[in-house]
């Protein structure tokens, strides 16, 4: 190694180009994070605009944590290394979201209500892109093009994403099926095999179902790809590709509530991997199932 690799190395730099919304990942995967990583981000959330004058030491003996917390701390919210986050924490404060996130308030009249519920989906899906790794989207679209069937898994909430889903790849022509009944996705699972692509949809990543029909599905050969929320979550550990979305909590609409937009346009840009990779078959079939769902219509 050469010195200036070894120096970016010791200082977690590596690509330094500044990343969308990190205050926002921050804030999202806080709740998940050991004791010492909370107290890196704590200390980040209320003094940003110090962050970026601060060096690697500095911030560690702030927050009583080794320079390396600081480093893996960095990079388990998708940064390279400290650098990263201090450019991004820059380019943050300068230009600030476009949207306040707003919790509802029982004096809303129903356009303020209206304002808030859009403005959080859209913020939603600015702050999804932010975090979706276009890389891992790639490996997906070309994991359920070498399977022979796909498996679509989702309960509670993430059930009509893992139908639409269904209907989605139907429409281009994939042979895929939803399971949303948990029993049914135990057996489902246990019987998956190398070829054999399952797609998981759990905001939480946390849900007992889920995490256990995904594990069956990778112990049985299965490439595993999940769409969660951005965070550490036990699901990961039996996921193959994990494509992320960023959603947040308010009083009256849950993480999983206004993840459901995210999830959707998540599903909707590996559809059009799908059927861009495709493009003569995905296009022949949506004319024919066009045609057939055109006799339902006066």
């Amino acid at each position: 190694m050469n010195s200036s690799k070894s120096q970016q190395s010791r200082s977690g730099q590596g690509d330094v180009r500044p990343v969308d919304n990190a205050l926002g990942r921050i804030r999202v995967a806080l709740p998940t994070m050991a004791k010492s990583a909370q107290r890196i981000a704590e200390f980040i959330l209320e003094r940003p605009e110090d962050i970026v004058g601060m060096s690697v030491t500095e911030l560690s003996e702030a927050t009583g944590v080794s320079e390396g917390s600081v480093i893996n701390f960095c990079r388990s919210i998708g940064l390279s290394g400290f650098q990263q986050m201090k450019l991004s924490l820059a380019q943050e404060i300068v230009q600030p979201v476009q949207f306040i996130h707003e919790d509802l308030d029982r004096a809303d009249d129903m356009e303020t209500v209206c304002r808030k519920v859009f403005h959080s989906g859209i913020q939603a899906l600015r702050d999804t892109l932010s975090v979706l790794d276009a890389d891992a989207l790639a490996r997906a679209v070309e994991a359920v093009r070498s399977a022979k069937r796909v498996e679509i898994y989702g309960i509670g909430s993430s059930a009509p994403i893992a139908e639409d889903t269904h209907y989605r790849m139907l429409r281009i022509g994939l042979n895929a099926r939803a399971v949303t009944d948990s029993h049914i996705q135990a057996i489902s699972a246990s019987r998956c095999d190398p070829d054999v692509a399952v797609i998981t949809i759990s905001h939480s990543g946390a849900t007992h179902e889920t995490v256990v029909t995904t594990k069956l599905a990778k112990e049985a050969g299965a490439r595993t790809i999940v769409v969660t929320n951005f965070a550490r979550s036990p699901i990961q550990a039996y996921s193959d590709i994990v494509l992320f979305t960023m959603a947040r909590e308010t009083r009256f609409r849950t993480e999983a509530m206004t993840s459901r937009i995210a999830q959707l346009c998540v599903i909707d840009a590996l559809i059009a991997g799908l059927a861009l990779a495709d493009y003569d078959h995905a296009t022949d079939v949506l004319k024919k199932t066009f045609d057939v769902l055109s006799i339902k219509r006066f």
